[in-house]
């Protein structure tokens, strides 16, 4: 165990750096033996066997294309649940779990909150805020049959009533009155592809991540549309947004009529999240 771990690190740390590489080392062997952290230190010296050894090898074949080991184990962590993942589904990420937190704190203890949550991808969102509010009523919707399928797989595997649609939301607005719509759209700019990690270029579903230069906020501007008719009086939108659009998003949504409009830090320190409130019949 312990020259497993010497490899991996030598291997990994010039690609993925060393906090990576060690989120990588604590997935693949959750994954392969069950072992949290404290189990990996304490079984240093342990001897792997051979099937364990040659699946150790074949992931890091993959690995070193760059390959996601969420992807390459099929599960990924979310808000303390495990979610499935594939190709068909982006990754949930660190930076959204924080998004169900202020959703679930502004929400407090009030109960049958009607949520809609618009391009749910892997479900992780609405399956969050199934499990973490009370008593609410949860709508999801994708435009990907293959996203879907995920969706309500995982929602099946974690008990989660969650109603999932297929529906364009560029061209159909959801049926409904919401308390609560949110929304983690595509939002990178074309242009910032350059810039990307192969890991997220080369696996990630481009249909979930990408919008056109000349129209950052293709997505924002349609579901706030979609709010402003959808969202019952002092309803609540929640965004996770791009951070270099995110005084452009702020001003558009306070031109809609949206009141208290608010740009949250992440805890990384970027401006990743906006938040409005619906002021219709107040």
């Amino acid at each position: 165990m312990r020259d497993t771990l010497r490899k991996l690190r030598e291997i990994l740390r010039p690609l993925y750096g060393n906090g990576e590489t060690e989120a990588i080392i604590r997935i693949m062997f959750h994954y392969l033996k069950g072992w949290n952290t404290v189990d990996i230190i304490m079984h240093e010296d342990a001897s792997l066997s051979p099937f364990i050894k040659s699946e150790i090898d074949a992931i890091l074949k993959r690995l070193v294309k760059h390959e996601p080991i969420q992807y390459i184990t099929g599960e990924a962590r979310f808000h303390g649940m495990e979610m499935k993942v594939t190709p068909d589904v982006l990754i949930p990420r660190p930076e959204t779990d924080e998004l169900v937190d202020i959703i679930v704190s502004d929400a407090g203890e009030t109960e049958d909150l009607r949520v809609l949550d618009i391009g749910t991808g892997s479900g992780c969102i609405a399956i969050a805020l199934a499990r973490s509010l009370r008593f609410p009523t949860v709508t999801a919707v994708d435009i990907s049959d293959a996203a879907l399928a995920v969706a309500r797989e995982n929602a099946s595997n974690l008990k989660a009533n969650v109603s999932f649609i297929k529906e364009d939301i560029l061209t159909v607005s959801p049926e409904g009155i919401f308390d609560i719509i949110v929304s983690n759209p595509p939002y990178i700019d074309e242009s910032e592809k350059s810039g990307m990690e192969p890991n997220v270029l080369d696996y990630e579903p481009k249909i979930a991540l990408f919008v056109p230069d000349d129209n950052p906020l293709l997505f924002y501007k349609r579901i706030a549309e979609i709010a402003v008719r959808k969202l019952s009086p002092a309803g609540k939108l929640y965004f996770e947004i791009n951070p270099r659009h995110a005084d452009e998003l702020s001003r558009y949504l306070t031109d809609c009529g949206f009141d208290d409009v608010q740009v949250i830090r992440d805890s990384f320190g970027k401006l990743r999240f906006i938040k409005a409130t619906n002021n219709a019949n107040l």
